[in-house]
C-alpha cells in the first residue's frame, strides 16, 4: 500500500487534533493557553515524523518494488491521560513537568508487513542527521511478560515555527499487522471495567496467542525470503 498525499488515503485520514481549551483538566487550567500551544507543537512534530516515513516508504517502493509500511497511525495524548500519568508517577502536574518527563505525549504507530521491515524502517529513521535517538526498547527480541511485542523508539526532532526552532520528542512504535492486532485486542480486554483484574487462565491464553502470532510472523518472513530466492519479487 502506497503512503501518499492523496487526501482520501488512509494515512491522511488519521488526523491529529489539537485539544481545545474546554478539554484542559483543572490542574492545568492556569496554563491553558500555554498547554494548547504545546499540544500544537506536538501535533507538528507528528507531522514532521510522518513526512519522513512517507519519504522512506516511497523510496523503498521504487528501490525494492515493495512498500514496507502498511499504515501509519498517530495521536496526541489526551489531557486527562497526561494528568493521570504525571500523578501516577508522583510528578508535578504542570506544563513544564509534562514536557520534561513524558516522552509519549506525541505518538506514532507504524504498521509493517514483515519483521525485517520493522528494523529496516527503524534503522533508516535513526540514521537521519536531524533525528536524535533518546531511547530504544526492543520488545520483539525481548517481549514483555504478557507477550506484548513491538519496537519502540523515542526520537527528538526539530520543528521550525515562526519565531523559534523547538526540539520535540515523539514516541514511534513499529510493529507488524499481527502484533498490532494482538496489542489492540489485549488493550480492549485489559481496560474493560469488568476486566480490571486478569484471571490467570485468560493471561496465559493471551500469552499463548502472542507466541502463535510471533511464530506466524517469522513463518511469513521465511516464506517471502524463499519466494525471493526463486527470483520472484514480492510486490503489493
Amino acid at each position: 500500500m502506497n503512503i501518499n498525499m492523496n487526501p482520501n488515503s488512509e494515512l491522511n485520514q488519521s488526523i491529529v487534533k489539537v485539544p481545545n481549551l474546554v478539554s484542559v483538566p483543572d490542574p492545568l487550567i492556569n496554563q491553558a493557553y500555554q498547554f494548547q500551544e504545546a499540544m500544537m507543537m506536538y501535533t507538528c512534530a507528528i507531522r514532521e515524523v510522518k513526512t519522513k516515513l512517507e519519504v522512506l516508504n516511497d523510496e523503498l517502493s521504487v528501490r525494492n518494488s515493495r512498500n514496507p509500511i502498511e499504515l501509519v497511525k498517530s495521536r496526541v495524548k489526551k489531557p486527562v491521560s497526561i494528568v493521570e500519568k504525571l500523578t501516577r508517577r508522583d510528578l508535578p502536574v504542570s506544563l513544564e513537568s509534562m514536557m520534561e518527563n513524558l516522552d509519549d505525549v506525541a505518538g506514532i504507530r507504524v504498521i509493517c508487513s514483515f519483521l525485517d521491515d520493522i528494523y529496516a524502517v527503524a534503522d533508516m529513521l535513526a540514521r537521519q542527521d536531524d533525528v536524535h535517538i533518546i531511547a530504544i526498547k526492543d520488545y520483539i527480541r525481548q517481549p514483555k511478560s504478557n507477550g506484548y511485542r513491538s519496537y519502540h523508539m523515542i526520537v527528538e526532532i526539530p520543528v521550525f515555527f515562526s519565531d523559534q526552532k523547538k526540539w520535540m520528542r515523539v514516541e514511534v512504535q513499529i510493529r507488524t499487522m499481527a502484533m498490532d492486532f494482538w496489542a489492540s485486542l489485549d488493550h480492549q480486554l485489559k481496560y474493560k471495567k469488568e476486566m480490571q483484574v486478569y484471571s490467570q487462565e485468560i493471561s496465559e491464553e493471551l500469552r499463548e496467542c502472542a507466541d502463535v502470532i510471533a511464530l506466524t510472523d517469522q513463518k511469513m518472513l521465511n516464506i517471502r525470503k524463499r519466494i525471493e530466492e526463486q527470483g520472484i519479487t514480492v510486490t503489493k
